[in-house]
């Protein structure tokens, strides 16, 4: 494991990353005894020292919970991050593509929670019970770690390379739709790019924030109500680029739209 100090040089290297939109270099290619739990004591570190800064935590991302994102980055097991509410964009938001690095779009759930969820034993059904309404949202995708080699350890300390979300669509409570098979569509300048099955997240999406509140036990913490959680995403992602135009087409569930300037 990494010492305390080495451990704080990483975070502050991330925070300088964050506010220059820059790039460093892979954590593990540097320090390749890393691991999964300092991992998550830099991206600690990094979310407590935004905190003190004045940024409001509004909710959680959970990544690489489908198949199709574990392909496209070839790591399998899932990860989680903050999500503060600087970040959160509305339906037809003008994006600043420079705030962002290594600028991707995933297709995702969010759960609004009206209760906290606590393991360490949370089912799918006790989210679904705590949950009250599921709203289609796109997580923009934002990497200060080079992308190539990169490992699980790398994007964790990373806060999961999360960027932003785009919220829209038509929010619905659990009960008022088969969450399994919300579908999508993903257009970049008018052409499909990406298409996906919401079950592709762990059989059910709701399964992902169960996980979730199981890993929060295990460090003596909770999802408390309110909280908004990204349950990851069921296309692979999709590059962006200066003047894209994306859609996504979530059939029922309605549209979110964006435009990266």
């Amino acid at each position: 494991m990494l010492d305390a100090d080495t451990i704080a040089t990483i975070a502050a290297e991330l925070a300088e990353a964050d506010r220059t939109h820059g790039v460093i270099p892979r954590i593990t290619a540097r320090y390749p005894d890393a691991t999964v739990e300092d991992s998550y004591a830099i991206q600690g570190l990094w979310r407590d020292a935004q905190v003190a800064a004045g940024r409001r935590l509004v909710g959680r991302k959970i990544g690489l919970t489908s198949k199709a994102m574990q392909q496209a980055t070839g790591i399998s097991e899932p990860d989680y991050g903050v999500m503060f509410d600087d970040t959160v964009y509305q339906n037809g938001s003008i994006i600043p593509f420079d705030d962002f690095s290594n600028v991707r779009i995933e297709v995702e759930l969010a759960f609004v929670l009206n209760a906290p969820l606590e393991g360490p034993n949370c089912t799918l059904f006790d989210v679904l019970r705590a949950t009250e309404y599921v709203t289609p949202a796109l997580e923009v995708l934002n990497s200060h770690i080079e992308l190539e080699g990169r490992t699980i350890v790398d994007t964790i300390s990373d806060n999961a390379a999360y960027g932003g979300m785009v919220l829209g669509g038509v929010p619905m409570r659990p009960e008022q739709i088969d969450l399994r098979w919300v579908s999508a569509l993903l257009y970049r300048n008018e052409t499909i790019e990406e298409t996906g099955v919401a079950a592709g997240v762990l059989n059910h999406p709701a399964t992902g924030v169960a996980w979730l509140a199981n890993k929060f036990h295990q460090h003596g913490a909770r999802l408390e109500a309110g909280e908004i959680i990204l349950a990851g995403s069921f296309t692979r992602p999709m590059w962006v680029s200066r003047g894209d135009s994306v859609l996504c087409d979530y059939g029922p569930m309605g549209t979110i739209s964006c435009r990266f300037l």
